[in-house]
């Protein structure tokens, strides 16, 4: 039996087909091993959204060929979409294999050549299948790829394609896979998934499929990936507030704060409209985890267009930021314009940005010290003899817990924040928040 190792970079997309990959390993007969290990083949699932994971994908090929000078090594993912040429100059890497080629993976282990397809002629997306996860408790399921927005900055249209929607039917047969095999919350991600359905024979949307979900009630949770600020409904956020089973947590790609930034970027929402979106989802959920995407030195930003993001930052009750430096990517408009700002003043601007999130993530974690809420039990830490868990909002809670403890819903009273999550007490009382 031969042994195969993957390693992820990137997305929960990326995420989610590693482990449709793995699956399709498994049942081809090869022997699935940690990445660390020595392996007959490795496989890299790249991510191409900055430089630094580029470069991370070169180091991961070759720390794979010292682990094995006799290995297979295999290149998938958005890097190897987009940029096949540069991986295959290089003398560690045997194959370079397209997202397209995911699909296919066991079959193309032992090919000779480099395959990637034009992603832009895929006018639809198979369904991938997986009826498990390495997580146990939570999994990611695919519901939609690729963007049509191309904004300004952004590679990941012309490494993912077109939007493509997959059929409800299928999703619905996915979640019912997973809940079977014991899984307590599913992720529905995409690319663009405020997208989901306008491509389909029969048009739908987001809110319309998640409704159905809900009606269905397959599983316990169901979590929203990333969704576009100006497709956040008020029909979704009625929704939500609402049900039973999806999770109050949205993840909003911000960008910038200011709209003349917003306007280079090739974003479709100003401000404003941000600001209105979030003074909605605040008041349908008020304990609702709100994340955001914000870059820092986007091509030409002023000083006064950064302090116009600080400022929305600011006032705007977000939970979390991830922060990005902006980072130039050959084939994006962005990466010929002019004024580029420089490193250092970059760098500078992502470490403020980031202490800004420091600050409202603390302050949103406060606000659940001495209330008790539902956790969904995952790891076990044998050496602090502790279990940590993810409330419904998206929160981690570490609490001592025996490694017998059922992995499902425990409630928690809530003691302390510290480091980014909560610290609680195992209770069989009744939650007062989630």
């Amino acid at each position: 039996m031969k042994r195969v190792a993957i390693s992820t970079l990137g997305c929960k997309t990326n995420q989610f087909e590693s482990a449709a990959m793995i699956e399709q390993l498994k049942a081809s007969g090869y022997q699935v091993v940690p990445f660390t290990e020595t392996s007959d083949i490795y496989i890299i699932n790249s991510c191409t959204v900055t430089a630094r994971t580029d470069a991370e994908t070169r180091r991961l090929i070759r720390r794979a060929r010292r682990l094995n000078p006799d290995s297979r090594i295999i290149a998938t993912g958005c890097y190897a979409q987009v940029a096949p040429g540069e991986l295959e100059k290089m003398p560690e890497l045997d194959c370079v294999l397209g997202n397209q080629e995911k699909l296919s993976i066991s079959a193309l282990l032992e090919s000779s050549e480099h395959l990637v397809s034009d992603i832009n002629k895929i006018s639809q997306t198979e369904s991938l299948k997986l009826t498990s996860f390495a997580e146990h408790t939570r999994a990611f399921l695919q519901i939609q790829n690729g963007c049509n927005s191309f904004c300004t900055y952004c590679i990941v249209p012309y490494a993912r394609g077109r939007s493509r929607s997959v059929n409800p039917d299928d999703i619905l047969q996915g979640i019912r896979d997973l809940a079977a095999n014991g899984f307590k919350e599913v992720v529905l991600t995409g690319i663009h998934l405020g997208a989901y359905g306008l491509d389909l024979q029969t048009p739908t949307s987001l809110t319309d499929l998640i409704r159905h979900i809900e009606e269905v009630s397959i599983v316990h949770r169901i979590r929203i990936g990333s969704v576009e600020p100006n497709e956040v409904s008020e029909d979704l956020l009625e929704l939500m507030a609402t049900s039973k089973i999806i999770c109050p947590h949205l993840h909003l790609p911000l960008q910038s704060g200011s709209d003349s930034v917003l306007l280079r970027m090739g974003r479709s929402y100003t401000s404003t409209l941000f600001r209105n979106v979030m003074e909605k989802i605040s008041t349908a959920m008020p304990d609702a985890f709100i994340g955001a995407d914000v870059i820092a030195g986007f091509p030409g930003e002023t000083s006064a267009e950064f302090e116009e993001t600080v400022k929305l930052l600011e006032d705007l009750p977000f939970s979390d930021l991830h922060v990005f430096p902006y980072s130039s990517r050959p084939g994006t408009k962005a990466f010929d314009m002019p004024y580029h700002v420089p490193d250092h003043i970059v760098t500078k601007r992502a470490a403020r940005l980031r202490n800004i999130a420091a600050e409202k993530k603390n302050l949103y974690l406060q606000r659940f010290i001495n209330s008790k809420v539902n956790v969904l039990v995952q790891s076990y830490d044998s050496k602090t003899l502790n279990r940590k868990g993810l409330t419904r909002n998206y929160v981690t809670v570490e609490f001592a817990g025996e490694k017998s403890l059922k992995k499902g819903e425990a409630t928690i009273l809530i003691t302390h924040c510290a480091g980014g999550h909560l610290f609680g007490e195992l209770t069989t009382s009744i939650p007062d928040k989630i």
